[in-house]
């Protein structure tokens, strides 16, 4: 560390930083300073994250965190570091990957915060280990989004932007999003020391996240009393209420490797995701993936792979193949129960009032969403305020087959009519929201930005808090994406 460079004190705010997964051992990460980055601004700051971490408004305006969280300055009571683990890309085994790009900080408030887009680490293989302005923009603004929708997810503080240049397809600029979690532990770092025989650090590993994370299940009587197959249950049953959230708002991921699965099962590690505009199954988000491993209806099924690669690393601690495939069993009941029960909110079927037929009405409607390429967040918005109003003409606009449509609405009519009408309305318009963070609202903000223009990000962010509320002055972006957002291409470069 540079003597002349004294740590930033934020202690006085009352903040007290822990270091857990440090104290794991050096066989689990390389301890590393973040690189700093020239002249660096703010560009986003979510105040409900600071919020969160008791970190006052004030400190995130401060011209100190400021260079601390772009690398330039220590915070004392942190000891940085970068994990490594392993992991499955795209199907194939990849060996060795670990945190390329990122530096954990510590624990605030039992939340670890995490700066990515820092620098070289030892993991870091032919990157560079920075992160550019636009997938910075992205992965903060969909952090929160995600928050807003209910989702499972890791937070976003802020993005820190500089102008030092990053070579990708072009010249770009770098920048650092400041991301928060209980943990950033994936399936991956399980898989790195199966992979490796490392069956002592696989138990350590092991036992830190069920003592941190899934105390229960030291305890819990299932799956034989078996605590190794319980935490893999529970992970299992996490993961497919996830994904399930994922489909029931249309959300594609993009890269479902087994690196980028959460053990607490948090949407984790945004990069070519989008939110669906015209509904499509088989819609592939990322340029990259030809050959739609991660397309839109594979999302359950390949994140039921990833578990099974998960089962594969910790059966050393398992010892019974019966016992991790009855845990791995748990998945599509799981995922289908609450896909069902999300799925029925949004058509406002009050929980408990079920119905033989709701299961057809339910399938028969995506089908047609899927012969006319509805478009999805602007179906659900105006059919929700349809029941609201009775007025269902404006859902009725969205379809070609109009007459398949108004057969439908028949069926849907005669279901909510022993139900309070009042009742099925709220329910609806605090479960389909207005705004999502679709492809084209994310490149708007980014090219104003690229011009040091970061209003939109803010607007975006206010937006996307809450985004089951009426934001009359930004109602064009509740409306169809215009012609050019279906030409957006995202890959993984980032």
């Amino acid at each position: 560390m540079n003597a002349l460079i004294q740590p930033c004190q934020i202690s006085h705010t009352g903040l007290v930083w822990n270091n857990h997964f440090h104290r794991l051992g050096p066989d689990f990460y390389t301890s590393l300073a973040p690189q700093g980055m020239p002249a660096p601004y703010w560009v986003g700051r979510s105040f409900a994250v600071a919020e969160m971490l008791g970190l006052p408004a004030s400190q995130l305006q401060s011209d100190a965190l400021l260079q601390a969280l772009a690398g330039n300055q220590p915070i004392g009571g942190t000891q940085p570091l970068a994990s490594v683990y392993s992991g499955h890309q795209f199907g194939h085994w990849a060996g060795q990957l670990g945190d390329g790009r990122a530096c954990l900080l510590g624990e605030i408030n039992g939340l670890e915060v995490q700066l990515k887009g820092s620098g070289l680490t030892p993991y870091s293989r032919m990157g560079d280990g920075r992160a550019v302005l636009r997938s910075s923009i992205r992965e903060f603004l969909c952090s929160e989004a995600m928050h807003g929708l209910g989702i499972p997810t890791t937070r976003a503080l802020c993005v820190v932007g500089s102008d030092e240049k990053v070579a990708r397809e072009t010249l770009e600029t770098a920048a650092v999003v400041t991301r928060v979690a209980p943990s950033f532990i994936r399936f991956g770092h399980f898989e790195h020391f199966a992979a490796r025989n490392q069956l002592m650090q696989l138990r350590t590993l092991a036992d830190y996240v069920l003592a941190r994370y899934y105390p229960d299940c030291q305890t819990a009587s299932l799956l034989a009393a078996n605590p190794y197959a319980n935490l893999l249950m529970q992970v299992t049953e996490r993961t497919a209420v996830m994904v399930a959230h994922w489909q029931s708002v249309g959300f594609c991921h993009g890269v479902m490797n087994t690196d980028n699965m959460s053990i607490l099962g948090l949407t984790i590690d945004y990069g070519p995701f989008q939110f669906l505009d015209a509904y499509d199954p088989g819609h592939i988000c990322n340029h990259t993936d030809r050959g739609g491993r991660y397309a839109f209806d594979r999302q359950p099924e390949i994140a039921h792979w990833n578990l099974y690669a998960l089962a594969q690393a910790l059966m050393p601690l398992i010892e019974d193949q019966a016992l991790a495939l009855q845990a791995l069993d748990t998945f599509k009941p799981v995922f289908e129960r609450t896909w069902q029960q999300l799925m029925r909110a949004k058509l406002g079927l009050v929980a408990g009032n079920d119905n033989p037929a709701d299961h057809p009405l339910l399938q028969d409607l995506m089908a047609l969403l899927t012969q006319d390429r509805v478009d999805y967040p602007l179906f659900w918005s105006r059919l929700s305020q349809a029941v609201a109003s009775q007025q269902f003409a404006p859902v009725r606009d969205l379809f070609l087959d109009t007459a398949a449509w108004d057969a439908w609405l028949l069926r849907y009519g005669a279901r909510l009519a022993g139900v309070d009408q009042d009742e099925t309305a709220a329910l609806m318009l605090k479960t389909n929201p207005k705004y999502v963070l679709r492809n084209y609202l994310g490149e708007l903000a980014i090219e104003a930005a690229k011009g040091k223009d970061f209003s939109m990000v803010a607007h975006l962010l206010t937006l996307l808090e809450r985004p089951f509320d009426e934001h009359p002055a930004f109602e064009t972006y509740a409306g169809l994406p215009p012609e050019w957002a279906s030409r957006i291409e995202i890959s993984c470069s980032s």
